[in-house]
């Protein structure tokens, strides 16, 4: 059965936020940023926030941990919005290829219920999904195999009678990737926005 829906990530995707943007400023020594990063606010951390935990108790938790790194904690929600420098043309690019060709588009995101409306507002393409699930407003994270049957089920309520093995899912991280896999959708690891395409291509899609 060919694959006729697709499912996108959006931060890594479609959307370039990054730590590092605003961290740079803040810890111009690269060894220290990286620790920082790693020991520190952990995307272990972040993905509490995503998964519904508020911003304030996030970062007054990790405040109690670490009690010297106050001061760079409290910057990472305060100047979140410095993370993000825009979106990646190449891969909007897909998204209006796949648009124009009648694709159903979905999107499927682990994002703080309280940063994403920033995104949402300034990035018109975000609002081209059929439907979105924010795992902070549904307080569940990739991999986390039950997000993938929230998906699943309103992707159904689109496309009535779609099966798992028609929904193509496109992710940064390849363990998300590796998920959609065992949900039994088709999971492309994206790294670039011309192998995505390529991939899709194999897959059957024909658009652009």
């Amino acid at each position: 059965m060919k694959p006729r829906v697709v499912v996108f990530d959006f931060g890594g995707v479609l959307i370039d936020w990054n730590p590092d943007y605003l961290y740079r400023k803040l810890i111009p020594d690269v060894d220290e940023r990286r620790r920082f990063l790693t020991e520190v606010c952990t995307m272990d951390w972040v993905m509490r926030q995503d998964e519904g935990q508020s911003i304030a108790s996030g970062t007054e938790m990790l405040i109690e941990r670490f009690p010297h790194e106050a001061e760079r904690i409290r910057a990472f929600y305060d100047r979140w919005q410095e993370m993000i420098v825009g979106v990646f043309a190449d891969s909007v690019a897909l998204v209006d290829k796949l648009e124009a060709a009648g694709v159903p588009l979905f999107g499927l995101t682990n994002w703080s219920d309280e940063t994403f409306p920033y995104a949402w507002e300034r990035y018109d393409v975000l609002r081209r999904f059929r439907d979105v699930v924010v795992s902070g407003r549904v307080k569940l994270v990739k991999p986390d195999p039950r997000i993938y049957a929230e998906a699943f089920s309103r992707i159904d309520r689109h496309v009535p009678g779609v099966a798992p093995n028609e929904i193509v899912f496109i992710d940064d991280n390849l363990k998300n990737a590796h998920a959609a896999a065992a949900a039994g959708w088709h999971g492309i690891h994206h790294t670039s926005a011309a192998a995505t395409e390529a991939r899709l291509r194999e897959l059957g899609f024909a658009f652009g």
